[in-house]
């Protein structure tokens, strides 16, 4: 096994860790669009917002100009029980590729909610708590994101209520007990309990849900209750803002021991992943002091990047909430059932869409009996069981590890590992047993979505 001076595993010290989050839309020219009202075709004021999310939060939405925030003590305090997270060099992977690439990922899953999503549940339940709420909603998918806020929640005594899409409550009973176990309520979305949730359900008897039609729920009780906000586990700026704490960590690893990265790789959902890991690294390539080349990665059921339209659409499939200039499939596409784990919004966010759109950075689709190809690939050789989201970004580390292999590059590559698959049995099951399947919707199933994006003036596409 080829050995370095580079350990296994770099842990920063506590003094060392990030003080502040960085905000990439500073040092952007072309700033994402704003949030805009869809009755008047205005961007959303700090009042209009104000009504779905806390206060601070909203000052964080609308926030193009700062590039560092101050993380407050308390929620500095809460990182310490599970940060910083490690900066692991893949010697093992290397070895089973027989790549002279250097690989290294940093991993997100050593917390009870296995993923990275507790770093923004702990900020955004700060905020409510700060501004004196009885409690939030949210939704959720593959879990990671519910699991989180419970956790956050129940540290700092507010109630939570989740809406989970139904194929994910049903298929991950232990995920939704965990969320339980921390004080939770789970619903599964489409649901009778709102009205948004029965009209979804007499339009598309027998659905499996979607993001779209959790947000929808969500929001409709936080805003129909005294006391709630809404609060999202991605796509939102201010959840990349507190995602940031995972590339500021990360870079400074790098930059101690002297590691400059070629490509940085990170699977792309809604953007709290991949925002939150290039961060830094998009910050240093947008004031021109360095390049890198940046791969967002996405499956192939559910292609927001790859195949999907730039234009102001509706984040949520009921149509209650703003329109996000983003790449979208539009916000009734629904994404097969037989597809595993998260990664199933039907939209992007507004940061990385329009750094997508300039070309700061790049986007692929894989297919997902690829990706558990490669989740168990790694598995094997790196001891840990990743999450089917994670195990997207893995599948192009080992696509790119294996081309420098191929050309004899010694390329260094970083991807973010988000969390862990221990609660994704059932997937990783049918995968084992020859049941999953590749679902790929179509150029016809894709228009059905792309039909109902809003159409005003200046919403070409």
């Amino acid at each position: 096994m080829k050995q370095e001076n580079i350990p296994y595993k770099i842990y920063l010290e506590e003094s060392e860790m990030p003080k502040s989050w960085y905000n990439m839309r500073a040092d952007m020219k072309n700033k994402p669009a704003p949030l805009m009202n869809p009755g008047t075709h205005q961007p959303m004021t700090f009042e209009e917002l104000r009504g779905v999310f806390c206060d601070d939060l909203v000052r964080q939405e609308l926030d193009n100009d700062t590039a560092f925030i101050e993380i407050p003590e308390t929620i500095r305090n809460f990182y310490k029980m599970y940060r910083p997270s490690p900066l692991v060099r893949a010697y093992c992977l290397e070895e089973k590729l027989q790549t002279p690439a250097k690989i290294y990922y940093k991993f997100e899953g050593n917390n009870t909610s296995g993923s990275h999503k507790l770093n923004s549940a702990i900020a955004q339940a700060y905020y409510a708590k700060k501004q004196g709420l009885k409690g939030v909603t949210t939704e959720t998918g593959a879990g990671q994101w519910g699991t989180a806020l419970a956790m956050a929640c129940a540290y700092l005594d507010l109630d939570c209520k989740v809406y989970m899409v139904k194929v994910s409550y049903e298929q991950k009973p232990f995920r939704r007990e965990v969320m339980r176990t921390y004080g939770a309520s789970v619903v599964p979305s489409p649901s009778e309990t709102t009205e948004v949730g029965r009209r979804i359900l007499a339009q598309h008897p027998g659905t499996t849900g979607s993001l779209g039609c959790a947000i929808s729920e969500a929001v409709e009780v936080a805003t129909t209750n005294e006391g709630y906000r809404y609060v999202l586990g991605s796509v939102l700026s201010q959840v990349l803002l507190h995602q940031s704490v995972i590339g500021l960590e990360t870079k400074i690893a790098m930059d101690k021991y002297g590691i400059v990265p070629d490509m940085i790789i990170g699977c792309a959902g809604g953007g709290s992943n991949l925002g939150g890991l290039i961060a830094p690294f998009m910050g240093e390539k947008l004031r021109g002091e360095k390049d890198y080349r940046i791969i967002a990665v996405e499956p192939a059921s559910c292609p927001s990047f790859t195949r999907g339209k730039f234009a102001y659409d509706f984040c949520d499939t009921g149509m209650i909430c703003p329109l996000a200039k983003m790449y979208t499939l539009g916000s009734g596409f629904i994404p097969s059932p037989n597809h595993a784990g998260g990664l199933r919004f039907h939209g992007m966010s507004t940061v990385l869409s329009q750094l997508y759109h300039d070309g700061y950075m790049e986007a692929t689709s894989v297919e997902q009996t690829s990706v558990f190809d490669a989740a168990e690939m790694f598995a094997r050789a790196e001891g840990i069981l990743p999450a089917p989201e994670s195990s997207h970004a893995i599948r192009v580390a080992i696509d790119e590890a294996l081309k420098c292999k191929e050309t004899g590059e010694e390329k260094t590559i970083l991807f973010g590992l988000t969390g862990t698959g221990y609660f994704d049995m059932v997937a990783y099951e049918k995968y084992h047993n020859g049941e999953m399947t590749d679902q790929i919707p179509t150029d016809a199933d894709l228009q059905v979505g792309f039909d109902g994006i809003p159409k005003f003036p200046g919403n070409e596409f």
